[in-house]
Parts: C-alpha cells; sequence; structure tokens
C-alpha cells in the first residue's frame, strides 16, 4: 500500500497557511467595518436546522461507499481507486440528499 503521510503533512501545512491568510483577511474587513461604524452582523451564519440529519446522512453515504469499494475490489479495481472513489462518490452525495432535503423545508 501506498505511503500517504507526506501527502497529509503537506495537506496540513498548506491547509493552515490557507486557514491564517483567510482568518487575517476577515479580521481586518471586520476592523474596516468597526472604524466606518457599519454593522458587522453581515458576517453571522444562521445555525444548521439539523445537523444530527447532515452527519447521519452523510455518514451513511460513506458506509454504502465503502460497501460499493468492497464490491469494486472484488471485480478487479485496485484497492486505492476503488475504496477512495466510492467513499467520496456516496459521502458527496449524501450531502447533496441533505441540501435537497434542507431546501425544500425552507421552501415549504
Amino acid at each position: 500500500m501506498l505511503d500517504l503521510t507526506p501527502v497529509f503533512v503537506l495537506a496540513v501545512i498548506f491547509g493552515s497557511i490557507v486557514m491564517l491568510v483567510y482568518l487575517n483577511i476577515r479580521k481586518k474587513e471586520r476592523m474596516k467595518l468597526i472604524e466606518k461604524g457599519a454593522d458587522a452582523s453581515i458576517f453571522a451564519t444562521k445555525p444548521e436546522t439539523a445537523p444530527s440529519l447532515k452527519w447521519g446522512i452523510f455518514l451513511c453515504g460513506l458506509a454504502i461507499g465503502l460497501l460499493f469499494g468492497y464490491a469494486l475490489e472484488n471485480l478487479g479495481a485496485p484497492t486505492e481507486v476503488a475504496y477512495f472513489s466510492m467513499i467520496f462518490l456516496f459521502g458527496g452525495l449524501g450531502l447533496i440528499v441533505y441540501y435537497v432535503i434542507e431546501q425544500r423545508k425552507k421552501a415549504g
């Protein structure tokens, strides 16, 4: 199996750099709003209505992805390709299903 440690280390390093830059830009924006006397409530986010539903659908999608990855591996696909592709595919589909459910709740 491939040694993925360098990939994860690089991802953490670059992710940390991106987060630091993002937080610095956000702080500067908020400071400019305060200097102008504007209300900073535009940055407030609405809490999720059902976070347990989102996580439940997402984790079920991951489990289904593992099952399909196992089946794909038994059909002759390379192990890494089978598992990673199916986990990302079904995890993403789970999040799309959650989004559709939330949009229907907001509309109705």
